[in-house]
């Protein structure tokens, strides 16, 4: 979803006509360890994770993960087959238990029957990830008022639905709400009208939860990914080149490279464990340092004044 920011022209008036910068080499952020060799291997044991989206993408990572440290899981979606798969493919991996709930977050009463059989398979809901989304590139003018709605509705009405559902067996355990938000909302970025409405709604809800609840023992908490690279968002939302590759700009990144969903995943370990327990109503960014500095999505402005112009560089949508 992200692309090279425009050329820096600013940066050359501090150069003079001879300056030689190639012997300059940024340090490119490591890899993260495996999960076991950070987080005890049991610190999530026999806690239940309740998760929209959690069939696939990072939402998927993030169930895996935490069922490597313990946890079960209960994972929502409107795919069928795509769901039983991964609840499949994760409880072989993992030795856990992972159920597969088909269900429209659009609807809340999808919603209230999934939480009551995650509660009739595993007795409780520890932790929440409210994370289906949906997402494409377009701008106000080319955006029908159907394909606006749509978004908001499952980004953040899903979101408020998710909260309904679950809030009276999260209060029952003392537990944790996530929600998997965005930076693209914190800038007025073109062709994201729908995202940044929808991302922003769901920073609020979390914000509102975390004030009310908290006196309950409730923590609400947000991440807010930006580059990651292993993901359907960037490979299917990135501007692309003229060969079809997608633009990344990693050196526009001070950390120098993409993230990846292992990166969020532990994210959702820490603030979902003990080490956080006085960490609520936050938005966490995890970007590489890039909201900082990014550029817009497309090249700006012709990407507003002649739409055409930029087609090629748009791929479907998410």
């Amino acid at each position: 979803m992200f692309t090279s920011p425009a050329p820096a022209i600013g940066y050359r008036l501090l150069l003079r006509p001879n300056d030689d910068m190639s012997s300059s080499k940024a340090v490119v952020a490591p890899l993260p360890p495996p999960t076991k060799a950070i987080f005890q291997p049991d610190l999530f044991k026999d806690k239940v994770l309740f998760c929209t989206g959690g069939g696939s993408g990072i939402c998927k990572v993030i169930v895996q993960t935490m069922m490597e440290l313990g946890a079960n899981a209960a994972i929502l979606g409107r795919n069928a087959a795509r769901l039983e798969s991964a609840a499949n493919e994760m409880s072989t991996a993992t030795g856990r238990k992972c159920l597969a709930l088909p269900a429209d977050v659009r609807k809340y009463t999808d919603l209230e029957a999934a939480a009551a059989k995650t509660v009739e398979q595993f007795g409780k809901i520890d932790f929440v990830i409210c994370g289906a989304a949906g997402n494409f590139l377009a701008p106000i003018s080319g955006l029908s008022p159907n394909a606006f709605r749509t978004v908001v509705e499952i980004d953040t009405i899903g979101t408020y639905n998710t909260i309904k559902a679950t809030l009276d067996h999260v209060r029952a355990t003392k537990g944790a709400y996530i929600h998997i938000s965005a930076t693209l909302q914190y800038r007025g970025t073109p062709y994201q009208a729908h995202l940044s409405a929808a991302k922003s709604g769901v920073d609020g809800l979390s914000r509102v939860l975390a004030v009310e609840e908290g006196p309950r023992g409730v923590r609400s908490n947000v991440i807010a990914p930006g580059p990651i690279d292993d993901t359907e968002g960037m490979s299917r939302l990135g501007a692309r080149n003229p060969d079809g590759s997608v633009q990344t700009g990693e050196s526009q990144i001070p950390l120098q490279r993409l993230g990846k969903s292992i990166e969020i995943a532990h994210t959702a370990v820490f603030l979902f464990s003990e080490a956080a327990n006085f960490i609520t109503g936050q938005i966490i960014v995890v970007d590489g340092g890039s909201e900082h500095i990014r550029s817009t999505l497309l090249p700006y402005p012709v990407s507003v004044l002649e739409p055409e112009a930029v087609k090629s560089m748009i791929r479907g949508k998410l």
